[in-house]
């Protein structure tokens, strides 16, 4: 969606609205850190996230990479900096094309700095003079597609009478080529700022305006940071600051207070703003307390249009159907899918229609060094051992397993003393979800889709089983009528007692004026397709260890000899029923050792 309609539709709404900046790191590991920080922040309910495009073009990879990034995996309406700097048209114009098909519908355009080592600017040959010329362009080539931002600079408000007019000249001509909306550079004068507005209002320029907020995170930064953009420091802000430039914990918590109270100024003014686009500068702290002091989070949360997070890519858009094998490893599903024509929405259609790309070349591995491995799950020696780090992590107190990033989801609370005791019992769990009877859409643990409707989900289990307690267990599932299994080996042997080739969904949603939405099935292509990188993900775990050690033998050992299985209880009024059969077969092994 194009931001200015995001801004249109707060507008109307009287909704105050945020965004945050973030730039792209120079090393592997700053990027995926910043990933992480990306993911971790999106929590907080910024409307977008803005990606810069550094002097001279030399990230632009990066800056590529991290768009897609945001739009397919992160879900989040993403724009992206393009400069003038270094840029012949001919890079002008593979950034607009890998920018279009990541799906990314939005520009903010820039003249850019001058390149690092150089102190004036200068056009390269082939390329653009003024950031007017990329507006221009981005037009002609592209039409409507994109929503176009520039840049707005307050502190112009302050110049001489005749050089004002210029710089407002120059605003409103790119306006008038096709501009939606301003950005402005940061400021810590509020008088400025709201003067700026008035007299671009006063110009004739009526697009919306979103002021550049900078929260303070050091003493140095600050300093820094003002000095490049040569912002203006009111006398009053550096006298409380600076008996404190030694403590960055006081200076983050007295310009959290000065910042927000900017923007209560700027909120208060009527000057028609309701949205800030915050500089997070790759840190999460600051603008963090900065949103909590203006009591703007934790807010009432939106709830997600799916139970998983939607790809804001062209083809993707309309996705509204995965299997539930991939819960908590997205990425590879993403990774898997995305060379398919279409993805499946209303209904899944012919369960063999998928083809999952193979797991070479696919990137699936634990995104976890060695070391942060030992770190999180020891080394377990025996199956007991094993057995019991599951257990932790149903119960919240792992972060994460081979087969899962992240911690158990929050409706996952509901059954986790249940899901650690079948993980005490032998049972390795690596995915479920609870029964939900009606739960309205809105429920925030639950809760999904469109207002005033009501969701519904089976219980689910999925884990490894040795070969032993498989042959206890599966007589007290076949006895229930209303479970359904697949079961599989490493080697692709599959067993089930359902009937139908078709998929079982296990999540769907009624709502008003919509025909029901089932958005999470089981089905047993896809679960094949899974078997391979469910096996995979334990033998790279296992390979973490050195060869002949107690960890690297037993985790090998389980990969090699226990059955993959997943069970589905049909009965969604039955909240507790698809565990009996498993605490059944676990106490007839107990007994029998």
């Amino acid at each position: 969606m194009k931001i200015s309609k995001k801004i249109e539709q707060a507008q109307k709404e009287n909704k105050i609205w945020w965004s945050f900046e973030y730039f792209p790191p120079r090393t592997a590991q700053g990027l995926q850190n910043l990933l992480d920080r990306i993911e971790r922040m999106r929590a907080l309910g910024p409307e977008f996230v803005d990606i810069t495009w550094n002097a001279g073009g030399r990230t632009s990879d990066l800056t590529s990479e991290l768009v897609k990034t945001c739009q397919k995996i992160i879900g989040i309406e993403t724009c992206m900096h393009l400069t003038c700097t270094n840029m012949p048209q001919e890079k002008v114009d593979i950034a607009l094309r890998e920018a279009k098909q990541h799906g990314c519908r939005n520009i903010l355009a820039l003249r850019g700095d001058p390149p690092v080592g150089k102190d004036e600017w200068e056009a390269v040959e082939g390329g653009f003079v003024h950031g007017i010329d990329l507006v221009r362009h981005i037009r002609k080539e592209y039409g409507d597609y994109f929503g176009i931002a520039v840049a707005g600079f307050p502190q112009h408000v302050r110049l001489p009478p005749e050089e004002l007019e210029f710089e407002l000249k120059c605003l409103k001509d790119k306006i008038d080529v096709g501009v939606d909306f301003i950005m402005t550079q940061m400021f810590y004068d509020v008088d400025i700022f709201i003067d700026w507005v008035k007299a671009v209002r006063a110009y004739g320029i009526t697009i919306p305006i979103v002021p550049g907020i900078n929260p303070i995170q050091t003493w140095n930064g600050f300093m820094k940071s003002t000095a490049l953009a040569r912002t203006t420091i009111p006398q009053s802000l550096l006298d409380i600051l600076e008996p404190q430039k030694h403590n960055d914990e006081k200076v983050r918590e007295i310009g959290t207070k000065v910042v927000a109270d900017m923007c209560r100024r700027i909120l208060a003014e009527d000057i028609g703003i309701r949205g800030f686009h915050f500089y997070t500068m790759n840190l999460e702290k600051a603008t963090r307390m900065l949103l909590e002091e203006l009591q703007l989070v934790p807010r009432v949360e939106t709830i997600k249009p799916l139970p998983w997070r939607q790809s804001l890519t062209p083809t993707r858009r309309n996705e509204t159907i995965r299997p539930i094998f991939w819960a908590n490893r997205t990425k590879s599903y993403l990774s898997r899918t995305e060379n398919w024509d279409e993805y499946p929405n209303g209904r899944f259609g012919d369960s063999r229609s998928p083809a999952y790309g193979e797991l070479d070349g696919y990137g699936i591995f634990i995104n976890k060094t060695k070391e942060e491995a030992y770190k999180l799950w020891d080394h377990p020696a025996t199956y007991k051992e094993v057995s019991l780090l599951f257990a932790k992590f149903c119960r919240g107190n792992l972060a994460a397993l081979p087969w899962s990033d992240s911690p158990p989801s929050p409706e996952t609370s509901v059954i986790a003393d249940k899901l650690a005791k079948l993980n005490e019992l032998g049972f390795l769990t690596i995915n479920s979800q609870p029964a939900v009877n009606g739960v309205r859409s809105d429920d925030r643990r639950f809760g999904w889709g469109p207002s005033n409707g009501y969701v519904y989900q089976k219980a689910y289990l999925e884990f490894f089983v040795s070969p032993e307690l498989l042959a206890l267990l599966l007589p007290h599932i076949e006895r229930d009528p209303n479970i359904t299994y697949h079961v599989i080996n490493k080697s692709g042997d599959l067993r089930t007692n359902t009937h139908s080739e078709g998929p079982n969904a296990v999540t769907w949603g009624v709502f008003p004026g919509k025909e029901i939405v089932q958005p999470t099935i089981v089905e047993a292509i896809s679960f094949m397709a899974w078997k391979d990188e469910a096996y995979e993900l334990g033998y790279q775990w296992a390979r973490l260890y050195e060869p002949d050690t107690p960890t690297r033998k037993v985790i090998a050992d389980i990969m090699n000899t226990h059955y993959l299985m997943n069970v589905v209880h049909n009965d969604f009024q039955s909240a507790d029923d698809i565990f009996e059969p498993f605490f059944k077969a676990g106490e007839q092994l107990a007994a029998s050792k």
